[in-house]
């Protein structure tokens, strides 16, 4: 059984049980106290287990060849702040000149950043926009097919839900006019001032990934007939994808409660991040179908039905936004955790314990992106309305990792 508290919006409603989760040999008793909101408001390290728990890879099969681990330590170094004087980023895309695109969730606009120089250039405000709480324009993708349509996808809430649309992106017209009017392709995933989800990305299958939060109810994650607290698979055209576990359903996975990373290691398997509620922030290996337990069970459990994380986190050390996969590591960004989380794999499991980096040097870190081989694009969260006063503006990082 785990505690029953409500993280939102800088204050915890608490009641006051005692509790007692037993993971691997250590035992951590819980008490009733003030925790920070889901977005991690707190300061970092302010509680909770300070050591992550992670799943040991185990020994393959008979027969079935091991794969090649990374080593259980590596290293981040930041090369260069690539931008900054941000405000509220949340998404990044990556064109194929090497610019990127990223989202204001609060201002709804798109801005175009010359990875070579740093120049901001805004390409215009999406409509329909309703900002919110953790509400907004979230999550950007490019359209597998960007070369030829010049699609831009976007997940973001409006005035009555959360939807996903696509904009034509034309560079040669002039500027102020390069942003087409939205198509919105998918709708109805339930809105409130917290738990949106929002991130979303195309998989190696060419298909549409979304993840969603469940609004604050908590019920909607169960429920499979419900778009909250999901991972969402659909085509470009916003269809349910051929091939999903449940008929005619967009539904790739559920019991989740706030799913902001997405990812695929070089073997084109998925894996997200969510947060938890006052207990264990997770990293989870996605299977179509499985159900990630919440509401019912916060972190790893024994009870049967449910897919356990291959690690996990107090909410205090995490609270996690993006991922990106890179030297054999997923790379996970941590918001009231103000760190860089790196994650070595064998297969869907932890090879050894995740290692953090840049603790409170940048603050708190929404987004990590694949920049190809060793490099990552790492943007912060400061200007989200939860960040230290002091903290400054949001900038965009280019790192190299091992």
């Amino acid at each position: 059984m785990t505690s029953r508290t409500c993280r939102v919006e800088g204050t915890m409603i608490v009641q006051r049980r005692a509790v007692t989760a037993v993971l691997a040999a250590a035992a951590l008793l819980l008490t009733a106290g003030c925790s920070s909101d889901d977005e991690g408001g707190g300061s970092p390290g302010g509680g909770g287990d300070t050591t992550p728990s992670s799943t040991a890879a185990q020994s393959p099969p008979s027969g079935q060849a091991a794969e090649e681990t990374p080593p259980a330590k590596g290293s981040v170094e930041v090369v260069r702040t690539v931008t900054e004087d941000l405000d509220t980023p949340w998404g990044l895309a990556a064109l194929p000149d090497g610019d990127l695109l990223v989202s204001s969730r609060d201002g709804g606009t798109i801005t175009r950043v010359d990875t070579e120089t740093g120049r901001k250039t805004e390409l215009g405000e999406v409509p329909g926009v309703s900002p919110a709480g953790e509400g907004g324009l979230m999550g950007l993708a490019l359209s597998p097919d960007y070369a030829s349509d010049h699609m831009v996808y976007a997940y973001f809430t409006s005035a009555s839900d959360n939807r996903i649309v696509r904009i034509l992106y034309d560079e040669q017209k002039p500027s102020g006019e390069q942003l087409g009017a939205p198509d919105t392709i998918f709708r109805g995933i339930p809105k409130g001032f917290i738990h949106n989800g929002g991130r979303i990305a195309f998989g190696p299958d060419k298909m549409l990934y979304a993840g969603t939060g469940e609004s604050g109810e908590e019920g909607l994650s169960q429920d499979r007939e419900s778009l909250g607290g999901k991972i969402l698979r659909m085509t470009p055209e916003g269809e349910p994808a051929p091939g999903n576990p449940f008929p005619d359903s967009p539904v790739y996975s559920y019991g989740h409660r706030n799913v902001q990373g997405i990812a695929w290691d070089d073997k084109q398997r998925l894996f997200a991040a969510e947060f938890g509620q006052d207990t264990w922030d997770e990293l989870n290996a996605i299977k179509p179908g499985d159900n990630y337990g919440w509401p019912e069970v916060e972190g790893t459990s024994d009870e049967a039905g449910f897919h356990n994380p291959l690690a996990q986190w107090s909410t205090d050390e995490a609270s996690p936004s993006g991922i990106a996969y890179a030297e054999g590591s997923l790379w996970m960004a941590g918001l009231g955790g103000q760190r860089l989380w790196r994650i070595p794999l064998n297969g869907t499991e932890a090879s050894a314990d995740p290692q953090a980096f840049l603790e409170g040097e940048y603050g708190r870190l929404r987004t990590v992106v694949s920049a190809g081989g060793n490099k990552l694009w790492l943007v912060t969260s400061e200007t989200d309305g939860r960040g230290s006063p002091e903290g400054g503006d949001d900038r965009i990082l280019e790192l190299e990792v091992s």
